[in-house]
């Protein structure tokens, strides 16, 4: 089955290149349909990796965050036409300690190889996810983005100790959106505090109890447990806030990631004993668990789409251009490619 793929080969300059995909085999064939442009993506389409990694990674498709309708399953356990969110991590395999997005041998697409800038995609059927009739389709394109903030909700809720009070997110960028969101659909009796720099984008917090300007905490305010998703340079700074403010023995979850080391107070770490860890991306489950949330919690979605931002329909090269040039430009939200190829 003959098949393009749209990949990056320099920053800002994408080219169609055609191969074949194998049907013989037990993939099950996707058509993209809704691609989310991630920060992620946006580093290499500005070419803001170092030129080492670019020049390692490049040409490739970039895009993680997406769904498709399918268009063949050799097994017929999917039907044509069912729409799925795909998953990028690809493990290749399994560990009974170490869960499948932290396994070094791990591949994960837009990253270690090509992504969902394709006509079609060939996917292993344990890397899709049906999608809810219910769910709004530009929400379930960043279905990937909420995975993460649910697997570390997960995690946190495994690590934290009980007291949780008030919760406290820094950032007010999507994932802290996101984040604070499902905090607080799934643990309604905690205060979830949003703490950030941009007056207009708190606004958007409508569910979080309290907001804070990072330049005007009260001096007295406390918080038990805390959600960094700052992330680049300002994450050090971001994190060493949140000790500042965190009482002692509480959880610090590191959701940002940055490019360059950030110091960090590690003697005031000590002294209030506190708990760090670090999450990134989600397996299949943390998918499968999302997309049933979504499916139970209306409200959820229904909040989610205030972050959709502009929303491009894909036919050429130079709409894909576009869409990215336009995702730069944007003052928030998530930009979401319909993809017409």
């Amino acid at each position: 089955m003959l098949n393009t793929i749209y990949r990056l080969v320099e920053p800002r300059h994408f080219e169609a290149q055609f191969t074949d995909i194998d049907i013989t085999g037990d993939e099950v064939i996707v058509r993209p349909a809704y691609l989310s442009i991630c920060n992620a993506d946006m580093r290499y389409y500005q070419g803001k990796r170092p030129p080492e990694v670019l020049q390692k990674k490049l040409p490739m498709a970039l895009i993680h965050e997406g769904i498709g309708n399918v268009i063949f399953d050799p097994r017929k356990e999917f039907t044509v036409g069912q729409c799925v969110a795909m998953v990028p991590n690809t493990p290749v395999e399994k560990d009974e300690i170490i869960a499948e997005n932290y396994l070094r041998t791990s591949r994960f697409r837009a990253s270690g190889f090509d992504g969902f800038m394709q006509d079609k995609v060939a996917m292993d059927r344990d890397r899709i996810v049906p999608v809810p009739k219910n769910v709004n389709r530009q929400v379930a394109a960043f279905t990937e983005l909420a995975s993460v903030s649910y697997h570390t909700i997960n995690r946190f809720d495994s690590i934290a100790h009980s007291r949780r009070r008030r919760i406290g997110v820094w950032g007010d960028g999507n994932l802290a959106f996101i984040t604070s969101l499902l905090l607080k659909k799934r643990m309604p009796e905690s205060r979830i505090a949003i703490f950030g720099k941009n007056p207009y984008k708190m606004m958007d917090f409508a569910f979080a109890d309290e907001t804070y300007d990072i330049t005007d905490i009260p001096k007295d305010l406390r918080v038990d447990h805390a959600f960094e998703c700052v992330g680049r340079e300002a994450s050090g700074n971001a994190i060493n806030q949140i000790i500042d403010y965190i009482h002692p023995e509480g959880t610090i979850a590191i959701m940002g990631v940055s490019e360059i080391f950030v110091p960090l107070n590690t003697r005031m770490i000590l002294e209030k004993g506190l708990r760090i860890f670090g999450s990134s991306r989600s397996g299949k489950q943390d998918f499968v668990d999302t997309l049933a949330f979504y499916r139970k919690n209306r409200d959820v979605v229904e909040y989610m789409e205030s972050i959709v931002g502009n929303i491009i329909k894909v036919k050429t090269i130079t709409d894909m251009n576009k869409a990215f040039d336009d995702d730069i430009r944007k003052s928030g939200g998530k930009t979401v490619m319909i993809w017409e190829k």
